[in-house]
């Protein structure tokens, strides 16, 4: 098509392409030209419009999976019983929407429900992510990866100093801090220092802490090296899975061309070491083949050993009537922590897993299974002994080793004594009706030991281990008559998403116990301080009544995140995004902090908070740290990892 040209002024012509249009002398005439100009003109213009709009379309239809009625029914057969319904651990597809399409394709391809994804094709998994979310893939992940790098090199790495190195702090996973750099008169004047974005859909892990080093992961299996000062990025590396265990940092050998390393699991179930000091891939072992298992717990790491807890989530899988459940087992794994050679292997479950029936829809069920391990393993180095809680059975075929305290052999990984505490826990997350389907015939409540157990030593000598369970009981038990009750105290109505969740935390004297309870008339969120060798109650606070910054949706007062501990006080959060400080003595909350709102962070933009959840603060070297936005379960998701310190300097 030519171009349109005018010339203005009287007796000039107008040309339209190559013709002459007739100009008039008089000005009436030309006015009627002029308007009948200016409707072709128009008239083409919007063709114009509608020809690029179809074209772009067009080009955008072929880069933009369909959400059409191929996908909705696909959720409907796959995915909307659950998540329609939710219930237990089952996020709603209000909350799956406000994920990113890449989060939810990775959740399909490699995490939790991957089993429920494995017939469809990438293109169909990649639609299904749009139709869920209503987002293009492309859609925003929070935080930048190549904002705020650190303009100086980092200085050498030292273990001497002050640290929160692993999930616990020490080996008896006390989560206490004797030397934090922060004294209780100075806790309520604690502010933010500076904030960091997340990237990808929530903050997960708990941090990391040696000397200048913050070391955090990522849900979306990505790992940070940060300047625990000021927050700035050393390194970045992509694990090529989910993370969410706390990492751990040990010596290597003079002669290694590292000199530490940093271990951590991913949710593919492999332990991997990667240099501390630049991120490098150092060694990388799967030590669990079950399609399903992964590594929730942290590795705890003792010279030259590294012991890992395995967890899976077949119990969520095993819903699914086409399945065949359950066969995976729970264990503990010693692996050379040098070379990530695989030492010895424990199952939870002795038993392997045979046929058993066939469930109401003709599939083949097996058992024993379960007994997974999804916290970090407490060791006894006096008896030289490891201690694991487990979680419960997923089929009715009986195992003594469900929903108990597991005291294995160091050098051997032999069981040396058990006690379980409730026995027929056989559950699977969803189950409406028993015997549907691979749904127990007996259903159990749910009462894993999600904490790991403390092992404490009072002033007299005499050692407790400390075992809290989802439950709402903790248990004091003797290390030495085979774990033999001591004591035990009923803190919360217990349940699936109830009792002691994530972690509590002890001194020398007294333990302090944070417990869930999310649902359910009789619940009583809140905290406990025990005296450990008696178990006597010295004060209960209720959790605060929920106050959510983001609204009264998904809003929860639950106090299931783990607890941390400094000489005078306890810090604890709850669901509504709020962390709180208790002083020891009578659990006075001396300070109070709403971690959802939102900041402006130091790798780009402005992100907020959200749940509190999972794993609990860490401190070091004066400066306080949490992740804020756990929301996979009960509360909002959020990115934000903050760092306290005394009036923010």
């Amino acid at each position: 098509m030519d171009r349109i040209h005018f010339v203005a002024g009287k007796n000039q012509e107008t040309i339209f392409g190559n013709n002459p249009v007739l100009s008039r002398g008089a000005d009436g005439d030309q006015t009627k030209v002029r308007s009948k100009i200016i409707i072709i003109l128009f008239a083409l213009v919007l063709f114009s419009v509608v020809i690029l709009t179809r074209a772009n379309d067009a080009g955008e239809q072929e880069q933009r999976p369909p959400t059409d009625s191929a996908s909705a029914q696909t959720y409907k057969e796959r995915c909307s019983a659950c998540h329609d319904r939710p219930k237990d651990r089952i996020p709603p597809r209000s909350l799956i929407a406000r994920q990113s399409t890449e989060d939810v394709i990775r959740t399909l391809t490699t995490g939790t429900m991957k089993e429920w994804a494995y017939e469809l094709t990438a293109d169909q998994i990649r639609a299904l992510a749009v139709y869920v979310t209503g987002k293009p893939t492309g859609a925003s992940v929070q935080g930048s990866l190549n904002e705020n790098l650190c303009k100086d090199l980092a200085g050498p790495i030292n273990l001497n100093g002050s640290q929160w190195n692993g999930w616990g702090r020490d080996l008896d996973n006390s989560r206490y801090q004797p030397k934090p750099g922060i004294k209780p008169e100075d806790v309520p004047r604690l502010k933010v220092k500076w904030a960091w974005a997340h990237p990808g859909p929530m903050a997960t892990g708990q941090p990391t802490i040696v000397g200048d080093r913050l070391f955090v992961t990522t849900e979306v299996g990505q790992l940070y090296s940060l300047n625990a000062q000021t927050g700035c990025t050393y390194w970045t590396v992509n694990a090529g899975a989910g993370l969410r265990p706390a990492m751990i940092v040990g010596p290597l050998p003079a002669a290694s061309k590292a000199k530490f390393a940093l271990y951590f699991g991913d949710h593919k179930s492999n332990v991997q070491a990667v240099d501390a000091a630049t991120g490098e891939l150092l060694w990388k072992t799967k030590v669990e083949e079950h399609r399903l298992s992964r590594i929730t717990g942290s590795p705890v790491l003792y010279r030259n050993r590294l012991y890992v807890p395995v967890s899976s989530i077949e119990e969520v899988t095993g819903t699914d009537a086409k399945y065949e459940c359950c066969k995976f087992r729970g264990s503990l794994v010693a692996l050379d922590a040098f070379t990530g050679e695989i030492l010895w292997k424990s199952f939870t479950v002795h038993e392997e897993p045979k046929p058993f029936k066939k469930n109401s829809s003709g599939t083949q069920m097996y058992g024993p299974a379960g007994g997974a391990i999804w916290s970090a393993p407490t060791l006894d180095l006096k008896r030289k002994v490891i201690y694991v809680g487990t979680g419960n059975s997923y089929t009715d075929v009986p195992t003594a080793h469900s929903d108990a305290i597991i005291a294995l052999d160091m050098n051997t990984g032999k069981i040396k004594w058990v006690n379980q505490v409730t026995p027929k826990d056989n559950f699977l997350v969803g189950c409406r009706q028993p015997g549907v389907g691979n749904c127990p015939e007996e259903a159990g409540p749910d009462y894993d030991f999600g904490s790991s157990p403390i092992l404490r030593t009072l002033p007299g000598g005499k050692q407790v281990i400390l075992a809290g369970q989802k439950s709402g009981v903790i248990y004091a038990l003797d290390p030495n008559h085979e774990g033999k009750i001591l004591w035990q105290v009923r803190l919360g109505t217990g349940g699936a998403l109830g009792g002691i969740e994530w972690g509590f935390a002890a001194d020398e004297q007294n333990v302090y116990v944070p417990v869930a309870d999310v649902f359910g008339a009789g619940r009583k969120p809140g905290i406990t301080a025990l005296q450990i060798s008696t178990g006597k109650q010295l004060w209960h606070v209720p959790a605060p009544a929920a106050n959510c910054s983001w609204g009264k949706v998904r809003c929860n007062n639950s106090q299931s995140a783990a607890a941390t501990l400094i000489p005078g006080v306890v810090f604890s959060g709850t669901t509504d995004g709020h962390l709180r400080a208790y002083l020891t003595r009578d659990g006075t909350i001396i300070w109070d902090y709403d971690t959802a709102l939102p900041l402006a962070t130091v790798n780009g933009g402005e992100t907020r908070g959200g749940a509190l959840d999972g794993g609990g603060p860490t401190i070091a070297n004066g400066v306080l740290y949490t992740n804020s936005g756990y929301g996979r379960i009960v509360g909002q998701p959020g990115n934000l990892l903050l760092a306290f310190t005394v009036d923010g300097k």
